[in-house]
């Protein structure tokens, strides 16, 4: 069967899977909108028909306190027929949001740049997947599905990184700077890929040129193209809603600041709770710095592998931002099979899916413990979620250990295979 084909197949496949649980399960969709593992108050659904529902009577939609997430979605969704009574178009359309993210992914793998960049080439570039097999993975992912059926804005910012990377790639540096700043201006922590989406251009351009190119001209054009996109999506979110302070505190104030506690898989909501507010402030730069560092020190230290950069800071995010969701967790796993490479020097894969198959189990059931049953409290969930982030930790460090050993291995191809101790 042919490439095509094969692809084609897959994305039919996907899509009747997720048709067919909408219809044999008509109320799943309500079901997993309302779960902590999927929704989050900067992505949820229901908290978007809350703002959807304002913005159509002519009231801001921030007035509720409910809703804070980018205005520019209220006019798309404004589009689809109410989902109270028509609920199969707006489900279509995120069903295609997934099946139009898969192929950005198959673009990914199909360029060949985790395997080979400008300057590096792995040892092991032999040992991949096909666009068709890394698209299947990440449409088949229990995560992927339930966030699709959840009906979770963060597929939309899922689209901006990986078209903003898919376009890198392919050397449309443009598209790409608009990709990502269309994403930044959805969810804010996608603008510390800017630097490495700005090197896999930098890469691609610098091969292809005959000529050597001018590194300030190009980084302050790009710089340029992405702050013009992210100043051009404010300005038209200012004439929606009427009051640019508004909506900068409800959408991106609300991610600095935190305000809402709800549970969620992350690590930040309990340990705010048990904070005294005289030290909120602290932390919270704290907590900020440290998400943040990661951004300038994996790509100091992986220049030569600047796609290896962005998954890896997507493993940070999933892990350490503040309203993290599944759907975080699904798309750093999407870009694992691109590195099929790597998976022989990979140590740990075992623990790693152990424990997130263990929390994805027992977090409902440890949740509905403490909410619905009163006989547990906070700590049971906050103790699985520590467990969840426990195993991506661990896939991420044996994830980062198997990118720098392939790195060294070309370094010193002499001791390919060979045990290195630290001495």
């Amino acid at each position: 069967m042919a490439i095509d084909q094969r692809k084609v197949a897959v994305f039919a496949g996907a899509f009747v899977l997720r048709l067919v649980l909408v219809f044999l399960f008509p109320s799943l969709p309500d079901l997993l909108t309302g779960r902590v593992e999927v929704s989050t108050p900067v992505n949820s659904f229901k908290r978007l028909q809350e703002g959807l529902f304002l913005y159509t009577r002519n009231v801001s939609p921030y007035d509720g306190g409910v809703f804070h997430q980018a205005p520019l979605l209220l006019p798309l969704f404004a589009l689809l027929p109410d989902v109270t009574q028509y609920p199969l178009p707006t489900a279509l359309f995120f069903f295609g949001v997934d099946l139009v993210n898969a192929y950005a992914l198959s673009t990914i793998s199909d360029s060949g740049q985790s395997v080979k960049s400008r300057l590096h080439s792995a040892m092991r570039k032999h040992i991949r997947w096909d666009g068709a097999s890394v698209a299947a993975w990440f449409l088949f992912n229990p995560f992927t599905i339930a966030t699709c059926l959840a009906r979770s804005t963060s597929v939309f910012t899922t689209s901006g990184i990986l078209f903003a990377v898919s376009n890198a790639v392919e050397g449309n540096s443009i598209n790409a700077m608009l990709a990502i700043g269309f994403a930044s201006y959805l969810s804010l922590y996608p603008a510390l890929l800017f630097v490495p989406v700005l090197l896999l251009c930098y890469d691609f351009h610098a091969e292809k040129s005959k000529q050597s190119l001018n590194t300030t001209v190009f980084v302050l054009q790009h710089t340029a193209i992405f702050l013009g996109s992210l100043t051009g999506l404010l300005a038209i979110s200012c004439l929606i809603t009427g009051n640019f302070w508004e909506f900068m505190s409800a959408t991106y104030g609300f991610h600095l600041l935190v305000p809402d506690l709800t549970p969620n898989v992350g690590l930040w909501w309990y340990f705010f709770i048990e904070m005294f507010d005289s030290f909120r402030a602290f932390f919270l730069g704290v907590f900020w710095l440290h998400l943040a560092s990661y951004a300038g020190g994996l790509t100091f230290r992986l220049r030569r592998q600047p796609l290896f950069i962005v998954s890896s800071l997507l493993g940070v995010f999933a892990i350490f931002k503040p309203y993290p969701s599944i759907s975080d967790a699904s798309l750093y796993l999407a870009l694992l099979p691109l590195y099929r490479h790597l998976f022989p020097l990979m140590r740990y894969t075992f623990f790693a899916i152990s424990a997130l198959l263990y929390s994805s189990l027992l977090g409902p059931a440890f949740y509905h413990l403490w909410i619905y049953a009163g006989s547990g409290n906070a700590n049971f969930f906050y103790a699985i979620t520590l467990v969840w982030s426990l195993g991506l930790s661990i896939l991420l460090a044996d994830f980062l250990f198997a990118g720098l050993r392939d790195e060294w291995e070309q370094d010193h191809p002499e001791a390919q295979g060979k045990e290195v101790k630290q001495v």
